[in-house]
């Protein structure tokens, strides 16, 4: 590939590729008060070029990405319900508003292919198709959970689905996820490797030194920041210098592109193109897909750091909404149609949320099984 090909576009060309317009002005600019035709108006317009992008996929396929993003949105409901009545402990990363990114990235991947995610999992772990129940189950620390119950909200694990993490530490998951397109590298096995993360992460050195490897030995591996603008309270603009994050592939002469992240369909099409790239050519691709949280940082946070009239302009691109009603215009279903699917998920969830309520709490002895090292032995405590 050329440099001019492998090159990161500049942000005007970004806009014109992603079609992105509304989400693109950072959070802490958004007006103190919101204008609501203006924003219906931009509303209609990413309408529009999502229904552009239907051609290609079929009606069980376009059901199929509603329906998941929508097993997201209540799963997470459910999980902030319980957490109040104080049956999950921890932490708790909720995913509600970024659904899009998930579904629309792992959609476009394979089975065998990797996917490695922060602490914010529980949508990626579904996506890649995790159960309900396994993933409810370790939230309440079940040992019928996806990690046995010692994991919980942000160690969410699955080897034979290729979900290898859930990662608590900020960036962590970054340079694991270089290593596994190492191995299919070196391997020639073909497989592609995921790696979402916050734009928080972007400042680790991890994220540098990683990308810099990964073009250097052509690595088949896809960076997405999910860049929803805060990391924790902390406002985009006051964290980073340069805030256009899919720039930042220029440093390594890396193929990268904004997206539009509260459209399922444009992160589906920007990831297929790196999945693309990864496979023919071996060549990594970072992806800034900005997109927006509608709750806190965590279910301990108030958010306080938002305005209400910021957090309504984002709802006004809540990626589900935006979906449905496409899905309405183009008569690919009916609200009869939606109606049922609303149905089977919330049933789906309630589902999951007895499994976990009368599965088992892991065995003690689970405390000394797939650790690192063994457990001291205070007898030779004594001789010392």
């Amino acid at each position: 590939m050329s440099k001019q090909t492998a090159a990161p576009p500049s942000r005007a060309g970004a806009e014109e590729q992603s079609s992105t317009s509304v989400i693109d002005a950072p959070a802490q600019d958004a007006p103190a008060d919101v204008d609501k035709k203006q924003l219906a108006r931009e509303r209609d317009e990413v309408k529009e070029r999502q229904k552009d992008r239907f051609t290609g996929l079929n009606k069980e396929q376009l059901i199929g990405l509603y329906r998941q993003m929508l097993l997201i949105r209540r799963f997470e409901e459910k999980s902030a319900e319980v957490y109040v009545a104080g049956k999950i402990g921890g932490f708790c990363h909720l995913y509600i508003g970024q659904e899009a990114v998930a579904v629309g990235a792992i959609s476009a991947i394979n089975k065998e292919d990797f996917v490695f995610a922060s602490y914010r999992e529980h949508g990626h772990a579904l996506a890649k198709g995790m159960s309900a129940r396994a993933i409810m189950a370790e939230l309440f620390g079940k040992a019928t959970g996806c990690s046995k119950g010692k994991g919980g909200s942000m160690h969410m694990f699955d080897k034979d689905l290729g979900f290898l993490g859930g990662h608590a530490i900020v960036g962590g998951q970054i340079p694991l996820a270089t290593g596994a397109a190492f191995a299919s590298m070196y391997r020639n096995s073909g497989e592609v490797t995921l790696c979402f993360f916050g734009e928080a992460a972007v400042n680790q050195g991890a994220f540098h030194e990683s990308l810099n490897m990964a073009q250097l030995w052509k690595l088949p591996c896809i960076y997405i920041c999910e860049n929803n603008q805060y990391g924790m309270g902390t406002s985009l603009a006051r964290a980073m210098s340069l805030r256009d994050i899919a720039q930042k592939g220029c440093a390594y002469e890396m193929a990268s592109e904004f997206v539009d992240g509260m459209d399922v369909l444009a992160v589906r099409e920007a990831t297929m193109r790196a999945v693309q790239r990864a496979r023919k050519e071996s060549l990594p691709t970072l992806l800034e897909v900005r997109t927006y949280r509608f709750m806190g940082h965590s279910m301990s946070d108030p958010g306080n750091y938002r305005t209400r009239a910021e957090i309504e302009k984002y709802q006004e691109r809540d990626p589900i909404k935006l979906f449905s009603a496409s899905l309405l215009e183009e008569k690919i279903v009916d609200e009869k149609a939606l109606e049922e699917i609303d149905k089977q998920i919330h049933e789906e969830v309630e589902d999951a949320l007895r499994f976990a309520d009368e599965s088992p709490l892991p065995d003690a002895a689970e405390l000394y099984t797939e650790v690192y090292a063994n457990p001291i032995d205070p007898s030779r405590n004594r001789d010392r």
